[in-house]
């Protein structure tokens, strides 16, 4: 923590919510104690009270989307157990937008223009210009067809998906340069979004954020069918109590809400990353309190 830190983040949150009242978005303060805090197997959320720490806004914000605002976004505190190191916290500021009727090119867009804003208001060199890839490609230029490969050939582990993120983590996420946009992830990974089936490789609608190998930001094209996604989290309580984990709750107003909302597209960034990149420090720890 530093006194340049802490103004640094200032600045950028005053612009952020600048950016977003100039372009239609209202925002909207969601429960930080919920019922059900994730759905993925690999979070871990903080037990606290009779419930949960969020770990991020996104199922209380679905439910406001569906109940008929086209454009929201909230700036907040997230919680995750298990992650703390340079670019993670237990605690950490999360900005979620959605935006209803957009598609993942327009939330391309708008992390651009939300990124040259921020820099803008600090005086520092906008990182880019962005370019798009896929993992497709990504794993191609380091020796690995994904459509083919088996778990052997991708990384020294017994499942797909395993063996996906320790060579992803390994070997292709450090040499990431530059501003990019990530598309096109195997469908296993969809979590909340639309799987697309291209064929021989059905991919997620979602896209990851990353600027000089650091991640920013995820966003995905909605799910918009409530049975899929509560079978997404029976699947993934499955899997947690293969790995000796606690299931999730299922939240089941979400779900339905799930089932309410209108196309739409939404997106998580990490501010305190966000603030680290825009000036050039080594980690998450310079423009926030520690404790």
């Amino acid at each position: 923590m530093n006194a340049d830190g802490l103004r640094a983040r200032a600045v950028v949150l005053r612009a952020l919510r600048r950016w977003f009242d100039d372009h239609g978005y209202l925002e909207v303060p969601t429960p930080t104690l919920v019922r059900s805090a994730g759905m993925e197997e690999h979070l871990h959320p903080l037990p606290c009270a009779d419930g949960f720490l969020r770990t991020s806004p996104e199922f209380a914000l679905k439910r406001v989307a569906a109940a008929g605002l086209p454009r929201i976004y909230e700036i907040g505190p997230c919680f995750r157990d298990r992650e703390q190191g340079t670019w993670h916290g237990r605690e950490f500021t999360m900005l979620e937008w959605y935006r209803a009727g957009a598609e993942l090119v327009d939330l391309m867009a708008e992390v651009e223009g939300l990124v040259t804003a921020a820099a803008g208001a600090l005086g520092v060199r906008v990182p880019g210009p962005f370019r798009r890839t896929t993992i497709l490609e990504l794993f191609a230029a380091d020796g690995v067809d994904l459509r083919t490969a088996s778990p052997r050939d991708i990384a020294a582990e017994d499942g797909w998906d395993d063996a996906f993120f320790r060579r992803w983590v390994e070997r292709i996420e450090p040499g990431l340069t530059g501003a990019l946009f990530v598309e096109g992830w195997p469908a296993s990974q969809a979590a909340l979004s639309v799987v697309r089936d291209d064929g021989d490789w059905p991919v997620a609608q979602r896209f990851e954020v990353f600027v000089d190998g650091v991640e920013l930001a995820n966003a995905f094209l909605e799910l918009l069918d409530a049975d899929e996604q509560r079978q997404r989290f029976h699947e993934a309580n499955a899997l947690r109590a293969v790995a000796g984990e606690a299931p999730n709750p299922v939240d089941e107003a979400f779900v339905q809400a799930v089932g309410r909302m209108p196309a739409t597209a939404g997106i998580a960034l990490g501010v305190d990353r966000l603030v680290a990149v825009l000036t050039g420090s080594a980690g998450i720890d310079a423009g926030r309190v520690p404790w």
